[in-house]
C-alpha cells in the first residue's frame, strides 16, 4: 500500500491538483479540482498508483474491469492489465451509460468498476446499475481519487488510492461566488446540461 505522502508527491509532481473556482461535473462548486487525466501523461505514475488498487482487489476473483469513458478508460485498462482480466468501458449514448462497440458483459461476471475521480458518485452508480442490468455481480469500486470526503458508499468494497479532503458547495451556498470570485471554470471533459 502506498503511503499518503508518496501519493501526494506523485499528484503534485504530475500537476493533478488545481486551485481556483471550479464547476464540478456534479454541478457543485469547489476551490480545488483534481485533474486526474494529467496523471496519464506519466505512465510510470499511473502504473504505480494503479498498483495500489491491484493490491487491494487481487483476491476478489474479478472477471471484468468496467470503467466509464472518458476518465476511467486508461485507469481501467491498466488495472485490468495488472489483474490479468478482461477490460471494458461504458460510454454515454443519448445521455445514458451503455456498453457499445460490440463489447459483451457476460451475466454472472464479477465486475470491478473503476473511475479516476468521484465527488457525488453519480457516474459510478450509473455504471454499477449498468453492470447489474447485464446480470453481472459488482464486487468492488476502485478509484484513483475520492473527493466525497468519505460520504459516498457504493454498497460494495471500495478503495481509493487518495481520499481528498476538498470542499465543495451547491451554487447558491458557494462562498467564492458570494465573494465575487467570478464564474467558476469547468476544466473536466464532461459537459453539463
Amino acid at each position: 500500500m502506498l503511503s499518503r505522502e508518496r501519493v501526494e508527491e506523485v499528484l503534485s509532481d504530475a500537476g493533478v491538483l488545481l486551485n481556483g473556482h471550479f464547476l464540478l461535473t456534479s454541478g457543485r462548486h469547489s476551490n480545488q479540482y483534481m485533474q486526474c487525466a494529467k496523471i496519464l501523461q506519466y505512465p510510470w505514475y499511473a502504473t504505480e498508483l494503479v498498483g495500489d488498487l491491484t493490491e487491494a482487489f487481487q483476491d476478489d476473483a474479478v472477471d471484468v474491469v468496467l470503467a466509464p469513458a472518458m476518465g476511467g478508460v486508461i485507469i481501467g485498462y491498466e488495472l485490468a492489465r495488472q489483474l490479468n482480466v478482461k477490460n471494458l468501458f461504458a460510454e454515454r449514448e443519448n445521455g445514458v451509460m451503455t456498453i457499445r462497440r460490440g463489447f459483451e458483459l457476460p451475466a454472472g461476471a464479477k465486475v470491478l468498476v473503476v473511475e479516476d475521480v468521484t465527488t457525488t458518485g453519480g457516474t459510478v452508480f450509473e455504471v454499477i446499475e449498468l453492470a447489474k442490468a447485464h446480470g453481472a455481480e459488482v464486487v468492488g469500486v476502485a478509484l484513483l481519487v475520492d473527493r466525497s470526503n468519505g460520504l459516498v458508499d457504493f454498497g460494495v468494497k471500495q478503495r481509493a488510492v487518495y481520499a481528498a479532503d476538498v470542499q465543495s458547495w451547491e451554487e447558491d451556498n458557494c462562498p467564492l461566488c458570494k465573494e465575487g470570485a467570478g464564474a467558476p471554470v469547468k476544466p473536466g471533459s464532461r459537459k453539463l446540461s
